[in-house]
């Protein structure tokens, strides 16, 4: 089972770099200083992207414990 935990830590790592991708997207839209129609439009390509990043650090999480629990 630790390679269990070693492939939740890895998932994990994936979605935590995805979350910082999206978080350097908008801040970069921010500082380009786009109108509200162009802003709108970049973060709502973003949002999906940063869901998915969620969940695959949720799923990385959990395989990360249920690979220490059944140690």
């Amino acid at each position: 089972m630790e390679a269990l935990v070693w492939l939740g830590a890895f998932v994990s790592l994936l979605g935590l770099a995805g979350l910082i991708w999206c978080i350097v997207t908008v801040w970069k839209a921010r500082k380009a200083g786009l109108d509200d129609d162009a802003m709108r439009a970049k973060l709502q390509k973003i949002v999906p992207l940063n869901t998915g990043a969620l969940f695959l650090s949720m799923t990385g999480l959990m395989l990360v414990v249920v690979g220490i629990l059944l140690t």
